[in-house]
């Protein structure tokens, strides 16, 4: 059809919603990388439109890191200004003696930044800090996820383990008083309400769990606290159910360690998941498209949308707060593919016949496209 009639049957659809149910009930959708480009940004475009006519529900936090970014402002700050934070390359390599990672560092994944990567710094960063001697502990079911073209211990765990061994690591700590006291009542709080949970959390109860020999486990924590260590935490370790577990004993374990703001200790969270952690150039905004201001309160986390479309009215608890899932009749959507980011696509499909307008805003004929 014209331009002409096009644009008359969106406007008329979404004035129809608006009047009849509100804008409560339009979802603007868009989600994933869009485009490099800031003016041609989707999620910028849709946002702003919605906006003008009155606001929209939206979607908070990302598939990619759903319960880090909810959990980890209470802990320590938010994945933005952690992300930032990590110590440089350069720093690691001539400071670092060990590094523990969960889940490896991927770097097929640290190809890509949002905006665009110009300088790739992870291969140069993992090949530096080996040839400076550092030593690398890669805890992950799967040994190819950390290469630094020589050594790497590889502790081949059991999938969705990995808050058991830190636990078992930081019982070895504390029962050995390795830990270190002075930081953590400097610097934390909370410990000593903490420290009695770690009583049954032995190595030989982890070995149970996780698959990796208590003697290790034993063995690590003593090498841990005898030296400059970073431990790291991939991305992919909250992607499950009580994701928020293994981060936040990730922390406690460097809490434990004392080694947070030392040059080569700390923790990540994590390297190489994108290209921006270990860069050791200052972060600068770049442009920004004004999008004005949301007049709906309604929003969801971003992994809940079937469960909205399926359940309008249904209650769930979010970040100390209760929230209810509106009534959606219209969904605008303008970037990205639901259904390749999201989970239980069958589940999806019958949601996705919910809403009475489904607008798809692309430029070609894609497969989400095909759907509205």
């Amino acid at each position: 059809m014209s331009w002409e009639q096009a644009l008359d049957l969106v406007a008329k659809e979404l004035t129809r919603v608006k009047t009849q149910h509100s804008n409560r009930s339009i979802f603007g959708g868009s989600y994933g990388w869009s485009s490099a480009g800031r003016f041609h940004h989707a999620q910028s475009q849709v946002h702003r439109f919605l906006n003008s006519v009155g606001g929209y529900v939206r979607h908070q936090d990302s598939y990619s890191l759903g319960a880090a970014r909810v959990l980890m402002p209470h802990i320590v700050a938010t994945m933005e200004e952690l992300m930032v934070m990590h110590t440089s390359w350069d720093v690691l390599a001539k400071n670092c003696k060990l590094f523990v990672t969960f889940g490896g560092v991927p770097r097929k994944n640290s190809q890509i930044n949002a905006g665009g990567a110009t300088l790739h710094h992870v291969k140069a960063g993992l090949y530096g800090m080996r040839e400076a001697g550092v030593k690398f502990v890669n805890v992950t079911p799967t040994a190819e996820d950390l290469d630094n073209g020589g050594d790497v211990e590889w502790l081949a765990i059991r999938p969705n383990t990995d808050t058991a061994l830190i636990l078992a690591l930081c019982h070895v700590l504390h029962t050995e008083n390795l830990h270190d006291a002075a930081f953590l009542a400097r610097c934390t709080v909370g410990f000593e309400k903490f420290a009695p949970s770690l009583a049954d959390k032995t190595p030989e109860w982890a070995e149970k769990i996780t698959s990796i020999p208590a003697d290790r486990i034993r063995a690590l924590a003593r090498e841990m606290a005898a030296t400059r260590t970073t431990v790291s935490i991939g991305w992919s370790l909250q992607r499950s159910h009580h994701g928020e577990q293994p981060f936040w004993a990730l922390v406690t374990l460097a809490c434990m360690l004392g080694q947070i703001g030392l040059p080569g200790g700390g923790f990540g969270v994590g390297y190489g998941p994108v290209n921006l952690m270990g860069s050791g150039f200052p972060k600068f905004s770049g442009p920004t498209l004004p999008q004005g201001t949301n007049a709906v309160r309604d929003f969801i986390p971003v992994a809940r949308f079937t469960d909205m479309l399926l359940n309008p009215g249904g209650k769930i608890p979010y970040n100390g707060q209760e929230l209810t899932y509106p009534d959606i009749r219209l969904i605008y959507w303008a970037g990205g593919n639901p259904f390749h980011h999201h989970q239980d696509l069958n589940r999806l499909r019958t949601a996705w016949r919910k809403p009475e307008t489904i607008v798809f805003n692309e430029q070609f004929w894609t497969p989400s496209a095909k759907m509205a």
